[in-house]
């Protein structure tokens, strides 16, 4: 079985897109859509082997997308996070980095037609409904190919991707703040802790770093002491928030698990040194079940969101006289700026991030069925 797909780059992550019309040549049903991507991935091993995964929670994403001309969007994307070393494909989330990917797909594709100046691609998210734009330079029509945008967490360079993300949040759960209270005291074990559940841009749990004895001073160090704890607050949170009934197995990739800590000088992943005075917080998120290399953008707008609520976590670590409208953080990759957007009550109505993609390939992928499938 040949499934066509686009392989692209976006942001710091690494996404197979693929056309909802060649999906349901091969697979009828939303079940068997999971598994014919479980398969492409080769999700049931940990290496990916006999797949297109990379093996990592950020090489291991794909989307299936849908022109909708007639839509509130120009078109519908399914975002799915493939199992790795488990054949599961979970649907709950949303992923900013392929959102990034997906508006340059479009241009490239045809889908939204290059314009003078500059070409906006509204993107419908189907697994929380969000809504976002993508903004890429278009001038004289002009479709671009390549760019010489960066980002943190990586020296490529890429096409410029403005994305933006729109209220209304609660996605997922219904509300900003799924709980009701900006901060929580969360049974987590044996241990009760402060946390802050919001749904933006994702659901996230964020918790303060030195709560859980967690030092942000270096980014290089891995987490290991610490994910059990960090996974336990996922399911934890999960219920609290109305993701799981208890009965449920947790999930892996929501409620995103972060930490957050005050701005102050600290060694990035790849040992440079970041000032204080670059950024107003850092943070660190766990991705899957391992530690994220920079933040996801769903994470840093859940992160931007809880800044913004009084009495969060996240407002907690902020500078005292931090009130404006650009939030930067500090990550294991380096410094990434949120713009975020309010309303005339003050409410945020918007958050825009600025990326970079890259086609990688177009590719007829070989789908090896496994053999309890083709028995």
């Amino acid at each position: 079985m040949q499934l066509r797909g686009h392989w692209y780059r976006g942001g710091t992550s690494k996404c197979w897109l693929f056309d909802a019309q060649d999906v349901a040549r091969h697979a009828g049903t939303p079940e068997e859509v999971l598994h014919l991507l479980a398969d492409a991935f080769g999700a049931a091993d940990a290496r990916q082997l006999d797949g297109v995964g990379g093996g990592t929670s950020t090489t291991s994403k794909a989307a299936v997308i849908t022109a909708t001309p007639d839509g509130p969007a120009d078109l519908d994307y399914l975002f799915a996070q493939v199992g790795i070393g488990d054949s599961t494909v979970e649907l709950g989330s949303n992923c900013g980095n392929c959102a990034t990917a997906i508006a340059l797909y479009a241009v490239q594709s045809g889908i939204v037609a290059a314009q003078e100046g500059t070409t906006r691609v509204r993107m419908r998210n189907l697994n929380t409904g969000a809504v976002l734009t993508g903004t890429i330079a278009t001038p004289g029509r002009r479709v671009p190919t390549s760019g010489r945008a960066t980002v943190p967490g990586s020296s490529a360079l890429g096409v410029p991707v403005s994305l933006s993300f729109h209220s209304p949040w609660g996605g997922t759960t219904g509300s900003v703040l799924p709980t009701g209270r900006p901060a929580d005291a969360l049974a987590v074990g044996r241990a009760t802790l402060n946390v802050t559940m919001v749904d933006a841009g994702a659901p996230a749990a964020l918790l303060r770093a030195d709560e859980l004895g967690i030092d942000l001073s270096s980014m290089d160090a891995g987490l290991g002491p610490h994910l059990p704890q960090l996974i336990s607050v996922r399911a934890a949170a999960g219920l609290a928030m109305g993701l799981r009934k208890p009965e449920e197995p947790p999930q892996n990739a929501i409620p995103k698990i972060g930490v957050v800590a005050p701005a102050a000088d600290y060694t990035a992943a790849d040992g440079t040194l970041v000032a204080a005075e670059s950024h107003d917080l850092r943070v660190r998120m766990l991705s899957m079940l391992a530690p994220h290399p920079a933040i996801g953008l769903t994470s840093a707008v859940a992160v931007s969101l809880a800044a913004a609520v009084p009495g969060s976590v996240v407002a907690g670590a902020l500078p005292p006289a931090h009130t404006g409208r650009l939030l930067r953080l500090g990550t294991p990759a380096g410094v990434i700026t949120a713009e975020v957007v309010t309303d005339r009550s003050g409410a945020v109505s918007e958050v825009a991030l600025h990326r970079a993609a890259r086609q990688l390939a177009v590719a007829d992928i070989d789908v090896a069925r496994p053999m309890a499938q083709t028995a």
